[in-house]
């Protein structure tokens, strides 16, 4: 069953006549984003200390947002999280998943660097690749001029965030910085789009079969792109040794069944791995804690993960 405060969001989103991604121009589709925020995010909470870094990714110059928790000691190196944001890889921002990374931040006790990477269609694939790995080995070289414990950086991400973190995971797995651990929310792991979830929730639950092909349409480079583990990291061709990980997925989301793929994909390689559906959600409910209780639970559910993998001390859900 759908959960009931997903089912009237739905219904006021169909009642208000707002139009699906894939009917929008990108511009509007970024813009609408960020505006959706307004209503469906709680307010965002005081943390101690926000700073933006300009880094290089290549010939490129990209912003990381540094959060760190209230209450945190300025001197004592802290577990990290390099975030990387939803939205297909077209839309999103450093703005619309600001409530989602204070709160991360605050509650599992970690610096969180939010990366905002290269969008597409002006940055195809592999550029937001490119600026993940870069974020992430700019924060272990950095560790000791932001206050981190490069030892214990994990890297996390929603939607195309998840995509981008699990492939960093990959694509780190031969060098000396590695993450800690990988927090994985409803992740994009197979952009064929081939599951079972794309053809049962592919249409009514928000995310549809029509904007998954759009966000793709404009992420690719080529069509064959898709064959990539890079783009689809349930493809690549081993998943052991790689960080211990949580996956997150909702019931109602096309992603649904290649996030519970990836799950076992790791597991079945040996990797420490955590699977939790949230039976009765939508694609993207976490940052919708305004409207959705549950988004509450999943965020709670991350931090307390986050503090166990990054040997913070960890308080009783």
């Amino acid at each position: 069953m759908l959960d009931p405060q997903a089912r009237a969001l739905l219904d006021m989103i169909l009642a208000l006549g707002l139009p699906p991604v894939n009917m929008q121009t990108v511009v509007e589709a970024r813009q609408n984003y960020r505006l959706r925020r307004t209503f469906t995010q709680p307010d965002p909470p005081e943390v101690q200390h926000v700073q933006d870094h300009a880094i290089e990714s290549g010939t490129s110059r990209i912003t990381v947002r540094q959060y760190r928790p209230m209450g945190s000691n300025s001197v004592e190196p802290l577990p990290a999280l390099v975030y990387l944001h939803g939205g297909g890889g077209v839309i999103g921002d450093l703005e619309t998943h600001d409530v989602l990374c204070r709160s991360l931040c605050n509650q599992s006790m970690c610096v969180v660097l939010s990366v905002d990477y290269r969008l597409a269609p002006e940055h195809r694939f592999p550029a937001a690749y490119d600026d993940a790995l870069a974020a992430f080995e700019w924060a272990v070289a950095q560790a000791q001029a932001l206050g981190i414990d490069s030892s214990r950086t994990a890297i996390g991400g929603d939607s195309a965030g998840g995509n981008l973190a699990a492939a960093v995971c990959l694509g780190l797995r031969a060098r000396a910085a590695q993450p800690a651990f990988q927090l994985l929310i409803y992740p994009a792991t197979d952009m064929r789009a081939t599951a079972p979830s794309h053809r049962s929730n592919g249409q009514g639950y928000l995310l549809t079969s029509d904007a998954i092909a759009w966000f793709y349409q404009h992420y690719l480079a080529e069509p064959a792109d898709d064959a990539d583990w890079r783009a689809s990291p349930l493809l690549a061709a081993s998943h052991a040794n790689l960080p211990p990980a949580m996956v997150i997925t909702a019931g109602f989301d096309p992603l649904r069944d290649e996030g519970m793929q990836y799950a076992d994909a790791l597991s079945g390689a040996g990797v420490a791995t955590e699977y939790i559906c949230f039976e009765r959600q939508i694609h993207g409910f976490i940052t919708m804690g305004r409207v959705l209780s549950e988004a509450d639970t999943a965020l709670g559910l991350c931090a307390f993960a986050l503090r166990k993998a990054l040997k913070r001390e960890v308080a009783p859900l």
